[in-house]
């Protein structure tokens, strides 16, 4: 194709110097007769009054070719540059929103194309979600845009429509129902859930031939530094094959419970958070095959899936959930989920250094810090008579005492495959009463029991 592109333009370039060298042929050749003829004109017996006509007739048929050959100049220009206007558009690919640089083009050294795909169904206040990513998206070549409908909802598709080129929509054309156990009737929600997820992710990396996608649901406001975090942990990500996601999401990041200081603060987790989280096409190939049925999120959180990685979680969110009402039906949403701080501050994480993030970094200096930590009982930190800025330690040995504690102290208390939300190493991490408070296993921790749930 590149082949074709040049030739034609060599030929472009060999018709217009060709048009012109004939031009000036006839040009001089004109000359050249009337030079001749103007010999004979002033042989003996012929009238002066007829040369002077004849040679009158020359100049003018002389200035007509100039001004012919000045038009067809100007006009071989203006073609040669439309051709230079349209080879800056072959890199582009072809069809609407999809006409963007090829991603070789784009990505070039120190940038990569990292695609939004936004899960939608019927929620017209997609919009809301979509106001945010694009008004936030520093490039629309390397954030593309990618909303996949299901439900087939009209309403919802004309808010989509109504972006035009701004971004890309595409459709989930099954729309039946499911069958499944007489049990789960009630999930029928769960189980189409899961087949968009499946049907999204493989358009986003085998029809349009991605590396990388950020998920987002149509029911997710995103912070101003959205972009900026993803981008930075991308290659963290790529490098680091002790995790598996970037997410934006602090499952216990309400206000009050995390520190407004610090909203450059990064973790590792070993729960799934999700709402708002990267992956590479490496793991959807690992999971793809296996995909499940249903309750994609809870099967993610099982150690068959985990596999011992981790993913990376902010201090504060870099998205925060709008919609109460859905499959769910607002489960968590009323008690922590619409009390959730959304980042308003530019934390320029490419240029701050992330290597803390490293496992082994990590892991040494997480354990000193809670270790290290003095323990004290919920009544202690509830009393307010505690002295210095922390951070303090309260100790589980159980699910019930685990629950107990995080009830007692306002944080999410449900366990997933014996992973705690948020947790990392068994250990959650909150502010409370503006200190940094630990709910940690005894000191030896070595696994998750997934019979804790």
């Amino acid at each position: 194709m590149l082949c074709r592109k040049r030739s034609l333009i060599v030929c472009a370039a060999f018709l217009f110097v060709a048009w012109n060298a004939v031009l000036i042929f006839v040009l001089l050749g004109r000359s050249t007769i009337g030079q001749v003829g103007n010999g004979g004109l002033d042989e003996p017996g012929y009238k002066k009054e007829q040369g002077g006509k004849e040679s009158g007739n020359i100049i003018k048929d002389l200035m007509g070719v100039i001004n012919a050959f000045e038009a067809e100049l100007e006009s071989q220009n203006k073609i040669l540059l439309q051709i230079q206007q349209h080879k800056s558009l072959w890199g582009k690919r072809k069809g609407g929103d999809t006409a963007v640089k090829s991603k070789t083009d784009v990505e070039g050294p120190g940038h990569v194309v990292i695609p939004i795909l936004v899960i939608a169904c019927n929620r017209v206040t997609v919009k809301r979600c979509l106001d945010k990513l694009l008004e936030y998206r520093p490039s629309a070549e390397l954030y593309p845009i990618i909303v996949s409908q299901d439900c087939g909802h009209a309403e919802t598709a004309n808010v989509i429509a109504s972006y035009g080129s701004q971004l890309t929509h595409i459709k989930q054309p099954d729309l039946s129902d499911i069958a499944v156990p007489v049990a789960h009737k009630k999930f029928q929600g769960y189980y189409k859930i899961s087949r968009h997820y499946r049907w999204a992710l493989n358009q986003v990396f085998n029809s349009f031939s991605h590396s990388s996608v950020v998920v987002v649901e149509d029911d997710l406001e995103v912070a101003p530094d959205f972009f900026e975090y993803f981008t930075a942990l991308y290659p963290i990500l790529k490098s680091d094959p002790s995790l598996w996601c970037v997410s934006a999401w602090n499952d216990n990041g309400r206000e009050g419970y995390v520190d407004p200081g610090k909203p450059g603060l990064l973790y590792r987790t070993d729960f799934f958070p999700g709402l708002g989280w990267m992956l590479l096409k490496e793991l959807w190939l690992e999971l793809e095959p296996k995909w499940p049925a249903s309750f994609w999120d809870d099967w993610m959180r099982h150690p068959d899936q985990r596999r011992d990685r981790s993913c990376v979680r902010p201090e504060i969110s870099r998205t925060l959930t709008f919609g109460r009402k859905g499959v769910s039906l607002g489960q968590f949403y009323d008690k922590y989920l619409r009390f959730i701080k959304l980042n308003t501050e530019l934390v320029p994480f490419t240029k701050t250094d992330l290597s803390y993030l490293e496992k082994n970094k990590y892991d040494e200096a997480f354990e000193k810090e809670v270790y290290r930590a003095p323990i004290v009982t919920v009544e202690d930190l509830q009393s307010g008579k505690l002295s210095g800025p922390g951070p303090f330690r309260v100790q589980y040995s159980s699910p019930e005492s685990f629950k107990t504690l995080a009830r007692n102290l306002g944080v999410m208390d449900d366990l997933k495959s014996g992973v705690p939300r948020a947790g990392y190493r068994g250990v959650v991490s909150f502010f409370s009463r503006g200190r940094r408070v630990y709910i940690a296993p005894p000191v030896g921790w070595e696994k998750y029991n997934p019979s804790w749930s």
